[in-house]
């Protein structure tokens, strides 16, 4: 059998089998014609002779109708609120985070600014020591009055945020002026340090003092250069202000010798030592012992010559020893 010819059977086949369904519908049809006219006209029947039954049916059949569109409503409604809840839960955790952001930025700030009041309170207390204000009116511990009268109202982060900024530019340069005062009273402590201001020798009095006197080897004058204190020998002799030892060792006529540069201009020197404690280059305090009292030297006796030298010129230490006194103590032996 050719294609040609198979196909050609196929389609007579086709043809026979549809004429066979359309025959069998309309058989079918015929059979249930009557059947389906009767049920309509039952139906019109019904409604005519028992509208109430009818009715019912109807309104039955629509209740079903509504309660299944009702809910059909009901759970859109309810997909709609639940979103939007969603929604409204979502923004303010959003709000709620910015918020948070804001409050922990506005804490750094407050912190940074309590950190900067607290090294200025610590910077003013150690200036109040250092200038001696004793007084009470410079106490950084006591709080600050306050008062005010008005209504209060809410402060809004911006305005919260720029009074934040002012008081950090105060508190600022409230300290730019502290530690320029504090440099200022640093240097004059260090200039006071550093200014000879007591006597070389503790609880001792002076037995000969600085200008014209009588040579006391061999009679005439002589100009003294300094000051004698009355010491014993091994008695501390002690720097008389902050300073570099510049010299450590033995002169003509004053025997074993150190010399104090102060800086400023100033050197003290300290003569007749028994024995030498500081050396060239060491770093001396006010009060420190730096030699043992003698008499070496062009010297009656054991004491302490103490000069002291401004600019390179020689002058009274007198000036620089505060209360010491100038005579022998009555019952002095």
């Amino acid at each position: 059998m050719t294609v040609h010819s198979f196909i050609q059977l196929a389609h007579r086949h086709a043809t026979t089998a549809a004429h066979a369904i359309q025959a069998t519908a309309a058989h079918t049809w015929a059979r249930l014609r009557p059947h389906a006219i009767r049920a309509v006209d039952t139906g019109r029947g019904i409604m005519r002779e028992k509208p109430g039954y009818a009715a019912v049916a109807l309104l039955t059949v629509g209740a079903l109708f509504g309660t299944t569109g009702q809910g059909l409503l009901r759970g859109a409604e309810y997909n709609r609120l639940k979103t939007e809840v969603v929604a409204q839960r979502t923004g303010l955790e959003t709000t709620r985070r910015e918020a948070q952001r804001e409050v922990n930025a506005l804490a750094a700030r407050l912190g940074e600014l309590q950190a900067e009041a607290n090294r200025l309170n610590a910077l003013g207390e150690r200036l109040t020591r250092v200038a001696q204000l004793g007084d009470g009116e410079f106490d950084f511990d006591k709080p600050v009055g306050v008062g005010g009268a008005g209504p209060v109202r809410d402060m809004p982060a911006t305005e919260l945020r720029n009074g934040l900024a002012n008081l950090g530019a105060q508190l600022q340069h409230s300290g730019g002026q502290l530690s320029v005062l504090e440099a200022l009273l640093f240097n004059r402590e260090l200039d006071k340090s550093a200014t000879p201001s007591r006597a070389p020798v503790a609880n001792s009095y002076i037995t000969s003092s600085f200008g014209g006197r009588a040579d006391p080897f061999g009679g005439g004058g002589q100009f003294h250069k300094g000051i004698d204190f009355d010491a014993v020998t091994g008695d501390p002799v002690l720097a008389v202000a902050d300073g570099v030892v510049t010299f450590s060792g033995v002169r003509s006529g004053y025997g074993n010798v150190v010399e104090v540069d102060h800086g400023n201009g100033y050197v003290t020197r300290y003569a007749h030592n028994s024995r030498l404690l500081g050396q060239v280059g060491d770093l001396v305090r006010r009060g420190q012992e730096i030699a043992k009292a003698g008499s070496t030297g062009r010297s009656t006796g054991a004491h302490v010559h103490f000069e002291v030298w401004e600019n390179g010129v020689v002058v009274n230490p007198h000036q620089f020893l505060g209360e010491a006194p100038i005579a022998k103590p009555a019952g002095k032996g």
